[in-house]
């Protein structure tokens, strides 16, 4: 059963029986102007100590061989469901933790140092748990929620489709209503998580054209009609499947329905305002782990006769890499606060954070693999499979080239 966190004292509680056997120093050695604890309140810290911990022990350690052997850890993520981390913005009352966007950034960051694939997905999965609590009613929250929070289960967001990615809102599987069920058909594209997860949170179109006619179903593993294609070979990600998922006259009970009918394509946007969050903040776990490397890499390394550390143009090429690091940090976590609070720009900076952070974030971890010369394009070195993993973070949750485009039109209509 997951240990939930609560706000207040019984945040701290939670999280100082979590924390006994524990380190509770980040694990990679942190510099004070990059330490990612700067600002944040005690319970926060408590928090990240926690996630650093799990990424140091659980992850980290096994991270080139989920890579490599394409493993998805189911049971390493059902220990971090252990500690809150299956339902992080999830309400307590169906077993999430019931924190905050900011706490939730602070994990997944802290997560990714570890294992950004894997963080990646249960970012995900997050996603859906909290798609469900949010606009689910009191019958469906308890019926999936619990089993998710716990990871007992586990969700896929269903929303591209292979004729349908930027343009998401013409998106053409069907939902037909018959009776007390729908008739569910049409396939998605690059699914997390697809054919080994449990619950699929799919958008569909049950009326006209555009957003309005497009819906939300919760479609289970095992309904008739449901089946998936085959697993993609990809250039990161590895630790999480990705397949189509394909329905086939698939009968999805109208219970089964998030909201109502014409909500669907609402609902999938303000999911994927905290998805543009959650992907960033993943985006800088990576960076962070890699400018590490690179500090670590510079000192031993010798050349000429002396230290790499000693080159005072790789030492500018680190300093940018950790200002870098720092102003992505900051902006994702201020879209993270103003989402928290529904600020009237919340979506814009959101798009604002994703975009600048996996960009830049990219470039950092990529600047590092060049500091490593030859041995970091070697698999033997773990900042090659920062590369690869991050590298995708541009164009998933919506690419940075609509990320553009929201704060573009934002600022043109102000």
């Amino acid at each position: 059963m997951a240990v939930g966190f609560r706000l207040g004292s019984l945040v701290s509680r939670s999280f100082r029986n979590a924390l006994s056997g524990m380190s509770t120093a980040p694990s990679r050695g942190i510099t004070s102007v990059i330490d990612p604890s700067i600002g944040l309140s005690e319970e926060q810290q408590e928090f990240q100590k926690v996630a650093f911990d799990f990424a140091s022990k659980e992850m980290a350690p096994n991270m080139a061989l989920w890579d490599e052997k394409e493993i998805f850890p189911v049971e390493t993520m059902k220990k971090a469901a252990q500690l809150g981390f299956g339902g992080i913005y999830t309400r307590p009352d169906v077993g999430g933790s019931g924190l905050s966007r900011l706490d939730t950034s602070i994990i997944f960051e802290a997560l990714s140092t570890g294992c950004v694939s894997t963080t990646a997905y249960m970012s995900i999965h997050n996603m859906c748990v909290w798609m469900i609590d949010t606009f689910g009613n009191d019958e469906q929250r308890h019926r999936f929620c619990p089993s998710l929070c716990s990871m007992e289960k586990f969700a896929s967001y269903c929303l591209t489709e292979p004729g349908s990615g930027s343009d998401a809102a013409s998106l053409l599987t069907s939902a037909k209503r018959d009776g007390d069920r729908y008739i569910l058909n049409g396939s998605k594209a690059f699914i997390s998580g697809g054919g080994d997860t449990d619950v699929y949170v799919v958008m569909c179109r049950t009326g006209g054209s555009g957003s309005r006619g497009i819906s939300c179903l919760v479609v289970e593993k095992g309904t008739p009609g449901l089946s998936f294609g085959k697993k993609e070979k990809k250039v990161g990600w590895n630790s999480q499947p990705t397949r189509a998922v394909i329905f086939e006259d698939c009968v999805v009970p109208v219970t089964n329905r998030l909201g109502e009918e014409g909500q669907g394509f609402g609902i999938a946007m303000k999911g994927l305002n905290g998805g543009r969050i959650n992907i960033a903040s993943c985006s800088l776990g990576a960076a962070h782990a890699s400018v590490l490397l690179s500090r670590d890499h510079l000192v031993v390394r010798k050349q000429f006769g002396e230290p790499l550390a000693n080159n005072q143009y790789l030492q500018f090429r680190l300093a940018e890499m950790a200002t870098q690091l720092v102003t992505a940090r900051l902006i994702v976590r201020h879209a993270a606060q103003a989402l928290q609070e529904e600020h009237s720009n919340a979506a814009t900076l959101c798009a604002m954070a994703k975009l600048y952070a996996t960009d830049e974030c990219f470039k950092v971890c990529n600047q590092a693999l060049q500091m490593h010369g030859g041995y970091g394009y070697l698999k033997d070195y773990a900042v090659q499979q920062f590369v690869r993993d991050i590298r995708v973070h541009q164009i998933l949750e919506g690419t940075n080239e609509v990320m553009r485009m929201i704060v573009a039109r934002n600022i043109l209509q102000g």
